[in-house]
């Protein structure tokens, strides 16, 4: 087995960037989901409200992060003040986030078509890791969990042909949003394993992914209506443990040192949960 694909997401629910090599920090992979867009009570906002977030393009140079749109002549600059601050949500977890300037706000709020504020997870910036799964100490950005999302090629294979044989149409990885890509032809052996290592990297598999509309959404317009991933996934993947419900793809992981991982790098399983993750029969 080896790492087929490396994706990361500087704003959250934006377009993928995807890299040949990627520093590995305690928060994940370096530069994945730091920015987000929230209301202005500092709640999340996502693809799953406004569509118009899968056209938006992010990168980040010299501090300074760059957003462009479909359809948008001029791009977004904008730069963040470590000492203005609000506390945001992710989900469930608040965390103390920085601020850009309103006239930066305003623009993007045009872009979406509603009000917004564009905030950064920065040094000061602290999200715990639901301890029960990945353990004492874990932290990260706006990630929506744990720092990593790890996903494989057989696993997608054999998904895209359950929802052909359903009479549904193929349909790409990009639609998970993963982060490291696993080239391995077995279907779902990451409900095996445990904990695999990369490049010297241990990354615990500490809880397996729920999927939800994302998914059935076109990852550069945002657009829904297209092939459809669901059916398939709750005829085959319905979670049989009620501690995460739902239809799951893909692994929560978290890595133990920090490094870099590169396409092509070997992956070894270290360890294995011999009766996998349970599911529903159907």
């Amino acid at each position: 087995m080896n790492v087929a694909s490396l994706h990361v997401y500087p704003l959250k629910s934006g377009r993928a960037i995807t890299l040949d090599e990627v520093a590995v920090t305690a928060w994940g992979l370096a530069g994945d989901r730091r920015y987000m867009v929230c209301d202005p009570q500092g709640v999340l906002v996502t693809q799953r409200e406004v569509q118009a977030l899968a056209q938006v393009s992010a990168r980040v140079e010299q501090g300074r992060l760059t957003l462009e749109k479909e359809g948008e002549a001029a791009p977004i600059t904008a730069v963040f003040d470590p000492d203005r601050r609000m506390v945001v949500r992710v989900w469930d977890d608040p965390l103390d986030a920085s601020l850009t300037t309103p006239e930066v706000d305003a623009e993007i709020s045009r872009w979406l078509g509603r009000d917004v504020r564009l905030v950064h997870a920065d040094a000061l910036s602290h999200r715990v890791c639901d301890p029960v799964w990945s353990g004492e100490g874990v932290e990260t950005g706006f990630a929506d969990g744990y720092p990593i999302l790890v996903t494989t090629t057989g696993s997608l294979k054999a998904l895209a042909e359950e929802a052909e044989r359903r009479g549904g149409a193929g349909f790409g990885m990009d639609r998970f949003r993963p982060n490291i890509v696993i080239e391995d032809e077995r279907p779902f052996a990451d409900d095996f394993w445990e904990a695999i290592e990369i490049a010297g990297i241990r990354y615990d598999l500490v809880k397996p992914c729920t999927r939800c509309i994302m998914t059935t959404q076109d990852q550069m317009t945002g657009e829904r209506g297209g092939p459809d991933p669901m059916p398939a996934m709750r005829h085959t993947r319905m979670s049989g443990d009620r501690r995460v419900a739902g239809v799951l793809f893909g692994w929560n992981a978290v890595p133990r040192a920090e490094g870099r991982v590169t396409v092509g790098d070997v992956v070894t399983v270290l360890s294995e949960r011999p009766e996998g993750w349970p599911l529903r029969t159907r």
